[in-house]
């Protein structure tokens, strides 16, 4: 029983020394330090950093702990949780003689207990300086777009940088963030113009090339249009051609049929007189049409002699008739092949 008293009297005192608000309130190191009760309960993500007369001793781990009355004391208590803090805004010039308003956030984390408690006397203090100062030194190595384009970049600039000078700190920097950036009233009104600028010769941009890729379609349009004109006139010519090449054989074909008619109609009897009763009527036709479409006109010396006219055509036609029948005859007459004569010596 005197056992659990006694463990129950030191968690209370622990508690009253170590109060809830200490490690919120506290960034890295806390000047309140818990009191010497020989059984310490360290708790999770703490390092408690004893010294023995006066003399760094060893780092308490969380969990049960013991150390020695009077000779060991509790000298710094260090959080290993991951800290952030706020960097102050500060004026910083760029490599183009711009100035910046600049804050940010700072993410760190303590992973040497030793270093942080006796290496630098104020660790939040000297984090947060050498952060401003790394951001200065960082914002002026480029341009002012170049803030803009490449923030990720400038972010892990600075933390690597605070990483080299804050390594004997035991500090290490987790990331940095920007957070606010303010820039002068007349920057931010060119630069309002540029942007305005910028969009103007994109719609102008914009707009020539639509009014060129019209055009181009208007032109295509129109040679597909010509091509398509010109195809057409070609069938048409091709068909009409086509059309005349039939109508000629058809009229070719109807003149043979009336020829082989006529031809027949006159082997029969009184053909002749058929003959030239039509040569008769296509004499007078033809009279009646003279003087109508020429104001030459060839006139016969006996245009008035119809029989003579009609009697000379029938003589032309039978002679041309003879001369036919004349050469079916000699082509229907077989041809007697040449005896060869040979001539022998007298006996």
């Amino acid at each position: 029983m005197s056992r659990v008293c006694i463990s129950r009297s030191i968690r209370i005192l622990q508690r009253k020394t170590t109060p809830s608000q200490w490690s919120q309130n506290m960034k890295f190191t806390s000047r309140s330090q818990p009191m010497n009760t020989i059984i310490l309960f360290v708790p999770q993500q703490e390092a408690w950093v004893v010294e023995r007369f006066g003399k760094f001793d060893r780092v308490l781990n969380p969990g049960l702990n013991f150390i020695l009355p009077i000779v060991d004391k509790i000298k710094y208590v260090q959080s290993l949780k991951e800290v952030a803090s706020e960097v102050p805004e500060q004026a910083a010039v760029t490599s183009d003689n711009v100035t910046l308003g600049l804050d940010g956030v700072l993410y760190t984390k303590v992973f040497d207990p030793y270093k942080c408690s006796y290496n630098v006397e104020n660790a939040e203090f000297a984090i947060k300086k050498l952060a401003q100062t790394t951001m200065r030194s960082e914002i002026g190595k480029i341009t002012l777009d170049t803030v803009f384009r490449e923030r990720e970049v400038l972010n892990v600039n600075i933390v690597d940088a605070i990483n080299k000078a804050s390594e004997p700190w035991g500090i290490s920097c987790l990331r940095y963030e920007i957070r606010d950036m303010t820039l002068p009233h007349r920057i931010q009104e060119a630069m309002q113009m540029q942007v305005e600028a910028e969009r103007k010769k994109r719609a102008s941009i914009l707009e020539s090339e639509g009014i060129r890729e019209a055009e181009i379609n208007v032109a295509e349009g129109k040679k597909k249009a010509k091509i398509l004109n010109s195809e057409a006139f070609k069938i048409e010519q091709i068909n009409i051609a086509n059309g005349e090449a039939e109508a000629i054989r058809a009229m070719a074909e109807a003149k043979a049929r009336a020829v082989s008619q006529v031809s027949e109609a006159i082997s029969k009897q009184n053909g002749m007189n058929a003959v030239a009763y039509s040569i008769a009527e296509q004499y007078v036709d033809a009279f009646g049409k003279l003087a109508k479409t020429n104001n030459t006109v060839i006139l016969p010396a006996n245009s008035g002699d119809v029989g003579g006219m009609v009697a000379q055509a029938m003589t032309v036609y039978k002679n041309l008739a003879s001369m036919d029948q004349l050469k079916t005859e000699q082509a229907s007459i077989p041809v007697r092949p040449t005896e060869n004569i040979k001539s022998g010596p007298e006996e």
